[in-house]
């Protein structure tokens, strides 16, 4: 089973005031798939969790070629792409009824000992039999850096609790997207859809941290850049890449 498929509406809790599927609820979708298919190619959260370690998200990056609606129904695909160093990538893609894209991901995970925080390289983890290699976007995601020539602003700071820690003991990977977009600005996130983003996540987040959340913008041909860096004191969690299209 090299690639996992499922069909379903997207329901009103992941779409934003334009009813548009929010980015960060596409994360979610996103890891719930990617562990589904794990676990029918025994490298799921029962397999690892027997030598204490789990899958982390390191990188992705997602292009909403035509961002889905609430009720629209989509399918989406997911499979596993092999190693890259020591990352392991995986790629997405969200279609309609009739086939026709409507996001495009790609993704790079770690492994990580849940006891000692460490990261764990196990290139025994995967069999190629379960390894399609096929490109939904030709290169993994990206390293973000904070634009040199761009003083970054502090926006807001936000303490990590219930709502944002998963079954990993730490912030999950979607809540960050979620904090950027918050971070954004209402003005901005209300009234431009997100072309594309490249998130980060650098380093985790545990209960009660205060992240601070710096934002730099940059406005090009293309469109509205917008930088997001959350910081535990001085050191990068996670950065965030969003673009916006123009007015």
């Amino acid at each position: 089973m090299n690639k996992f498929t499922q069909t379903f509406i997207i329901p009103c809790y992941n779409a934003d005031a334009s009813w548009r599927l929010k980015p960060a609820s596409f994360m979610d979708l996103a890891q719930e798939a990617a562990n589904r298919h794990a676990n029918v190619l025994g490298f799921g959260y029962d397999d690892l969790i027997a030598s204490r370690t789990a899958w982390v998200l390191s990188r992705m990056h997602i292009d909403f070629v035509d961002t889905p609606k609430w009720r629209d129904e989509v399918t989406l695909q997911t499979w596993h792409k092999g190693l890259n160093r020591l990352f392991f990538l995986r790629d997405f893609i969200m279609t309609d009824k009739e086939g026709r894209p409507r996001v495009k991901a790609t993704t790079s995970w770690l492994v990580m000992n849940l006891d000692t925080r460490r990261l764990v390289r196990d290139p025994n983890l995967l069999d190629e039999d379960g390894t399609c290699h096929e490109n939904v976007i030709e290169t993994p995601a990206d390293k973000v850096q904070m634009p040199k020539d761009v003083e970054p602003e502090l926006v807001m700071t936000h303490k990590v609790s219930y709502s944002d820690v998963d079954m990993n003991g730490h912030a999950n990977n979607a809540m960050y997207m979620h904090w950027a977009m918050n971070a954004v600005g209402y003005d901005i996130t209300a009234s431009h859809k997100v072309k594309s983003l490249t998130i980060n996540l650098n380093h985790e987040i545990k209960p009660q941290e205060d992240v601070d959340l710096y934002r730099a913008c940059v406005e090009t041909e293309d469109g509205l850049h917008v930088f997001m860096e959350g910081k535990l004191a001085d050191q990068s969690a996670f950065i965030v890449e969003i673009l916006f299209e123009k007015d």
